[in-house]
């Protein structure tokens, strides 16, 4: 069966069975193509907060699903693979926030979505790229605080510090996304040798050298509106985040021309979703399997930050 046949079929069974299908940009394009949702982490967790579907079909990685699940206690929320996972939210644990917050008293925690729902339960406030500076100035205003602890991602957390003034304390030292922190100083010359007028578009979870040769930094959404919203002669954008966003917007702008910064930028963990895999989930809605459901007890507590960051944003 092609691939066109198995979107066909998805189609058609979302419908009959009133499941909504949410996917992030760094999704296989063949499913970003069948989604009902699609964008970065603030978009879709706005989004997940007002399905009014019995079943959600997250195709994104685990915490993804997890605050899905979060802010609908009440629905089944599935991941087409449960193996998807973001090997970033694996940097902080429970413990160490606990272990953090001990040693610095009073100050605000300032988790990152891409962190475990238990990890979300012992924050504050929790925040996304396109967001995070906003909500470490509220948040550390809120505290009459001159710092936060911030994580897991330590570049982001630079790149915060840097554009709010405020001190970020990196929990842990070195936490990061192992796709963008692969982009160097290299592949920035690089591309701009090989494209001398493309703007440079990079995502802030990149390291500090990297950003500081870029035109623009931001959120996956950021990027995507960023492009969208160009006005000038140029259409020639050089991508610095995971290849989904650029494959949506080669589609979504076809008079644009994109180019990667580095065939390094593939996170393996968001392709494990595949559409045939999407398929099999929608004749399977009740198998355990699949189902991704924070306990009530952790999805009470985490319930408070997410709430607060989307009042916040």
């Amino acid at each position: 069966m092609s691939v066109t046949q198995i979107q066909e079929e998805i189609l058609k069974l979302k419908q009959e069975k009133d499941v909504v299908i949410l996917a992030h940009y760094y999704q296989p394009i063949e499913i970003q193509e069948i989604a009902d949702h699609l964008g970065g982490s603030l978009g879709l967790s706005r989004l997940a907060n007002k399905v009014d579907t019995d079943y959600i079909i997250f195709a994104g990685v685990d915490f993804m699903a997890e605050t899905a699940s979060i802010l609908n206690q009440n629905k089944k929320v599935l991941i087409p693979n449960p193996e998807s996972c973001c090997p970033m939210a694996a940097y902080l644990t429970v413990d160490k926030v606990k272990e953090f917050k001990a040693n610095n008293p009073n100050l605000p925690v300032v988790v990152y979505v891409n962190s475990t729902a238990a990890v979300k339960a012992e924050s504050d406030i929790c925040c996304t790229s396109a967001n995070a500076v906003n909500v470490v100035k509220r948040i550390s205003s809120e505290f009459n605080a001159k710092a936060v602890l911030f994580g897991p991602d330590a570049n982001l957390a630079d790149y915060v510090e840097q554009k709010s003034g405020i001190k970020c304390i990196k929990m842990p030292e070195k936490g990061n996304c192992y796709v963008h922190s692969q982009l160097t100083i290299d592949d920035m010359e690089k591309i701009r040798i090989a494209y001398p007028k493309c703007e440079l578009l990079v995502h802030p979870e990149c390291i500090r050298e990297v950003r500081e040769l870029a035109d623009f930094v931001g959120s996956t959404g950021q990027m995507y509106n960023r492009v969208k919203n160009n006005t000038t002669s140029e259409n020639d954008f050089c991508i610095g985040t995971e290849i989904g966003l650029m494959e949506r917007m080669a589609q979504d702008f076809p008079n644009k021309n994109f180019h990667l910064i580095s065939e390094k930028l593939i996170c393996y963990n968001m392709k494990k979703n595949t559409i045939e895999l999407m398929r099999y989930v929608l004749d399977n809605l009740d198998d355990p399997m699949f189902e991704v459901k924070v306990p009530p007890e952790i999805a009470k507590k985490a319930l408070k930050p997410i709430e607060k960051m989307l009042e916040y944003s």
